[in-house]
């Protein structure tokens, strides 16, 4: 049956659609199917981010999806029409999201901003819940799960002062803690004075082979004037973290970026790849940088930019050493709205990713993310080889690519801002299908059998004279509609 059954569409996060009968040859034939709207609170959107930001999962015949209120939607794969709500409505003020369930064994897993909770994905009826899982201080929930072995992985966002956010699992049966791990080693005063918030994760986890798990954690949300002031490393933010995921204790990390003041997470869900014999993890995020690292000890193979930079990529680095002034105002490029904004996909050796390019400039010292833009925002997407890290095409897009890259068969999709759907050829990069979706897009799409399942209504804004009604829409060959 028609399936993309985890958040990345494997636990390996490969963004592979399983037994996916699109390709080049008939994707011509996509037409709309159904189309599911949200009402309630969950339409007005979350702090204009919208109300989807989710990768649905599709398992069974049914679509699974949760908004930006924490609230739960089965839907049906062949109609849209709606099997069961679980309603929640509680926005997560902070981030928001990206929210999302996982589903394993017959069970929904989400979260609120505070809770954590088990549902029957047949009927909706809630089996456990969890309001204790995270302590004051520690942040609040906007991950899509992963579920494996028994345990569910979650993590807090942030977390405010010492041990910032966290990362935990649970035992998937009874909703209790099994371990957690803090994302920030010591009290770091930047933070402290900023009475933010530094570490945790944003993106689904990895569950590994070997017995691990490997989260993209973010950064340590201080100010340019911290950096420069109280300069310091900041372990594990803007790390991959691997995990003994039995007992969630340590076995490697790598830092991209010490010292960040840009708000460049290395936050994209990792990825399980096997070279050359050798199992690596692919990592990337906001500073625009694709990495590659061996699996076993963290070891840095490659590393390659990614769309637009201007020379600060090593900025952090240099005010941690004591070799740079910074004068005002300066431009960074990637932006913290830039770089490696949505997951990346692999198939056949070659590493795919969209990026943002959307330069910002810094007015102020005490600023713990630029907000004046110094440039228009266009997106790109690539291809690099995953045994080199050498790209092997470009191509370039007027807007920015919001919806993950996602592979079916030779070709590669995304989705636009501006609400297009697009897909690559994955040989050449040319676009050679692309249609315009009936508002924006702010959430990663599945594809299961012949079906593509958008969430749009994504971005709070008007578009023209289009609707921003946020909806779920399906869109399947016509062949078989």
């Amino acid at each position: 049956m028609a399936s993309w059954p985890d958040p990345n569409g494997a636990l390996t996060n490969t963004r592979v659609a399983p037994g996916a009968t699109i390709s080049s040859a008939n994707v011509s034939k996509l037409e709309p199917a159904w189309v599911f709207k949200l009402t309630g609170p969950a339409a007005a959107g979350v702090d204009g981010a919208g109300s989807l930001a989710a990768n649905p999962i599709v398992q069974g015949g049914v679509v699974y999806v949760q908004d930006l209120d924490a609230n739960v939607y089965a839907l049906s794969l062949s109609t849209g029409q709606l099997e069961w709500e679980y309603e929640c409505n509680t926005p997560e003020k902070s981030g928001p999201g990206p929210n999302g369930v996982a589903v394993a064994a017959g069970t929904v897993y989400g979260q609120t901003p505070t809770t954590a909770f088990a549902l029957n994905a047949t009927t909706g009826k809630q089996i456990w819940s969890d309001g204790h899982v995270l302590a004051k201080g520690q942040g609040t929930f906007g991950i899509q799960p992963q579920v494996a072995d028994g345990r569910v992985y979650l993590a807090s966002q942030y977390g405010i002062g010492p041990g910032g956010g966290i990362l935990i699992a649970l035992n998937a049966s009874t909703g209790a803690v099994l371990w957690t791990f803090n994302t920030v080693t010591g009290e770091d005063a930047g933070v402290k004075s900023l009475g933010a918030g530094s570490g945790g994760a944003w993106e689904t986890p990895l569950v590994g082979s070997d017995g691990s798990v490997t989260f993209g954690i973010g950064n340590p949300y201080q100010s340019l004037g911290s950096a420069i002031n109280h300069p310091a490393a900041q372990l594990y933010t803007n790390s991959d973290v691997n995990l003994n995921a039995t007992t969630g204790k340590l076995r490697w990390y790598y830092q991209a970026v010490p010292n960040d003041f840009k708000d460049w997470d290395l936050q994209t869900s990792p990825i399980s790849a096997v070279v050359g014999g050798v199992r690596v993890v692919i990592g990337s995020g906001k500073m625009g940088i694709v990495y590659e690292m061996n699996a076993a000890t963290g070891k840095l193979i490659w590393k390659t930019p990614v769309g637009q930079h201007n020379g600060t990529d090593n900025d952090s680095l240099k005010l941690l050493e004591h070799r740079l002034t910074i004068k005002l105002p300066y431009t960074i490029d990637p932006g913290a709205l830039g770089g490696v904004l949505t997951d990346l996909a692999l198939a056949d050796g070659t590493v795919y990713v969209a990026t943002l390019n959307l330069p910002l400039t810094y007015t102020s010292l005490s600023q713990a993310s630029p907000a004046k833009v110094a440039g228009a925002p266009s997106g790109e997407v690539e291809a690099l080889s995953l045994a080199t890290g050498k790209v092997t095409w470009a191509t370039r897009l007027k807007q920015l690519p919001l919806g993950a890259a996602t592979v079916s068969n030779d070709l590669l999709f995304t989705t636009t801002e501006n609400g297009s759907l697009i897909a690559l050829s994955r040989r050449t990069g040319a676009i050679v299908y692309q249609r315009e979706l009936p508002t924006t897009t702010n959430a990663p799409i599945a594809i299961a059998g012949d079906n593509v399942i958008v969430p749009t209504g994504g971005v709070a804004g008007k578009l023209g004279a289009r609707s921003l009604s946020p909806q779920v829409d399906a869109y399947r060959l016509s062949a078989h509609h």
